[in-house]
């Protein structure tokens, strides 16, 4: 399945004044990023998620914005994504300010380490 193309185009359109938005498709989905930052994803099911961290959580709880979940084997995970406000759909200064907490939030977030490959001994 894959992922509302239109709903990209809003997000590159409206957040062009931050800067270049990009994505990289993952598992019927899109990794967003901003000047190369991850700051959202758009999930197979057509769903917005920004980045969040510890320091933003309180900002998305107000908001009422679900933590993004997934099932594995025999429990509930979760991973810092917050869903989208509802008015991010229609306005786009609401767009800029909640995607300038995901980018934040992806500043923020430890790089991630380089891959260790194995040489044969």
């Amino acid at each position: 399945m894959a992922f509302d193309a239109g709903l990209l185009d809003w997000v590159i359109e409206t957040l062009e004044p931050m800067g270049s938005v990009t994505h990289r498709k993952m598992m019927g989905g899109a990794t967003l990023y901003l000047d190369g930052t991850v700051f959202a994803i758009i999930s197979s099911d057509d769903v917005l998620w920004f980045k969040a961290d510890a320091e933003s959580d309180a900002l998305w709880d107000a908001a009422g914005c679900d933590r993004f979940t997934f099932e594995m084997k025999n429990r509930v995970a979760s991973m810092n994504y917050r869903r989208a406000p509802d008015d991010v759909f229609d306005d786009p200064d609401a767009m800029r300010e909640w995607a300038t907490l995901g980018l934040e939030a992806g500043r923020r977030a430890p790089a991630k380490k380089p891959k260790v490959t194995r040489r044969a001994r």
